[in-house]
Parts: C-alpha cells; sequence; structure tokens
C-alpha cells in the first residue's frame, strides 16, 4: 500500500514540477517587467503577451494553418527519404561509407545559412520552405532507423538465415519491428524540427505564415506580438510531440506492458 501511494505522488510531483517551474519563471518575468527593470518595449509583460495573443489570435491562426501544411508536407518527404536512405544504408555497407560522412555534414550547415540558397534558386513560394524541412527532418529519421536495423537481434537474423529466410523477410519480420521504437524516437525530433524549419524559411520570403507575420510585427517593434507568436511556435511543437508519443503508445502497446 505504501509502495502503491509512494508512486502515485511520484508521477504527481513529476507532472507538477515542470509547472511550477514555468510559473515561477512568469512571476519572476511579470516581477521584471513591472518595476522596470528590463524596460517594457524590450521585455513585455506576461499579460502584454496574453493581451496580443487573444487580439491578433484570428490572424495567428490564418498564419498558423500556412506553416503547418507547409511543415506536413515537409515533414511527410523527409519521413519517406529517411526510410530510403537508412534502407539502403542498412542494405549495402558501401553506400553507408560514402553517404554516412555526408549526412554528419549537412547538419553542420545552419539551417539559416542554407535558406536564402534555396528561396534565391527556388523563388518565395513553398517549394523552397518544404526543401528546407525535408533537410532539417530527415537525419534524425535516418539515423533512427539505422540504429534501430543495427539492434536488430543477431540471434534471430541467424535463425532466419537458417530457415531459408530472403533480406526482404529478415527486414521485415526482424529488423523493422526492432527499429520502431528508434523510428518514433527520431520522428518526435523531427516533427518539433519541421516547424522550425518551416518559420526559419518564412522569415527570409513568403507571404503567409508565422515567420512571415513574425518578421512583420519585429520591423514594426511590436514584441508583445512577438513574444506570442513563439509561445505559439512552442505550443505547436509540444503538442505535435505530444502526439506522436500517443501514436507510439498505440503502436507499440507492448512497452506498456513491460
Amino acid at each position: 500500500m505504501k509502495k502503491k501511494s509512494k508512486n502515485i505522488y511520484s508521477k504527481l510531483l513529476n507532472k507538477i514540477a515542470p509547472l511550477i517551474i514555468i510559473l515561477c519563471i512568469l512571476i519572476k518575468w511579470q516581477i521584471l517587467s513591472i518595476t522596470g527593470v528590463v524596460p517594457k518595449f524590450m521585455l513585455p509583460s506576461p499579460f502584454d503577451v496574453i493581451k496580443a495573443f487573444v487580439n491578433d489570435f484570428p490572424l495567428l491562426v490564418h498564419h498558423m494553418k500556412v506553416t503547418l501544411v507547409e511543415a506536413s508536407l515537409g515533414l511527410g518527404m523527409g519521413v519517406i527519404l529517411g526510410f530510403l536512405v537508412a534502407i539502403i544504408m542498412d542494405m549495402f555497407e558501401f553506400f553507408y561509407k560514402s553517404i554516412y560522412p555526408i549526412l554528419i555534414i549537412t547538419q553542420t550547415i545552419p539551417t539559416v545559412a542554407i535558406a536564402p540558397l534555396l528561396v534565391l534558386w527556388l523563388g518565395y513560394g513553398i517549394l523552397p520552405k518544404i526543401v528546407l524541412i525535408v533537410l532539417t527532418s530527415f537525419f534524425p529519421i535516418t539515423i533512427g532507423l539505422l540504429d534501430g536495423f543495427k539492434s536488430a537481434d543477431k540471434d534471430a537474423l541467424k535463425l532466419m538465415k537458417t530457415m531459408g529466410a530472403t533480406p526482404f523477410q529478415n527486414f521485415v519480420h526482424i529488423k523493422l519491428p526492432s527499429s520502431i521504437g528508434y523510428f518514433f524516437a527520431g520522428l518526435r525530433i523531427s516533427v518539433s524540427y519541421s516547424i522550425i524549419g518551416a518559420v526559419v524559411a518564412e522569415w527570409l520570403g513568403g507571404f503567409d505564415g508565422l515567420g512571415v507575420y513574425m518578421t512583420r510585427v519585429r520591423k514594426s517593434y511590436s514584441f508583445d506580438k512577438m513574444f506570442a507568436v513563439i509561445f505559439l511556435i512552442s505550443i505547436i511543437s509540444l503538442f505535435l510531440m505530444f502526439v506522436v508519443k500517443k501514436i507510439q503508445k498505440l503502436s507499440m502497446p507492448w512497452e506498456e506492458a513491460i
């Protein structure tokens, strides 16, 4: 009984602790703004941010829809590309040794440095934004799947080989199931990257989207609106990561049973 109550208390504390920390940060932020330690035009109070969020909510929703469409298309293509690259690298050692260094190099180039080039080459439409999202989101998927494929039970693979299984059967029955957890771990990161990639691409060109909105309010020095859209982007990313976690639980019910 004591152990059960202790577990309940521990779970409750784990859920409340982040909320307490966030509340403390907001209170300190409000105090700094009210007392004028930091000028209000530089650091608007949480209440000013909430007010700006409510007043501009219809406009934020309009821009949010555009960003979500771009992020969804780019993420979908990034997942497909990540799967294809991971499978090829797993099947052929030559491609693994050839492609892996290139993958690492692509992640050392800042997103902000790539975005202007894509806009220059592909214009101000949706295409450069999708390309940038694909470039930022496929890497965690690829690496996650590769780690999953490598973690496959070697004894099970040997058993399949003695039974005359084809490489495709090995992949479907052994390697793919063992990589599901790794895939979802990479997907949670990629979901967040897709939103960030869309916003960064919109900073440099476009007509709609949260990045375009941020650029406009920054030029007008409306920092309360700037903070409002930053919070919205964070909420969207956290919500999408939560959705991925829920899908993972539904896809891997045996994990809950352990």
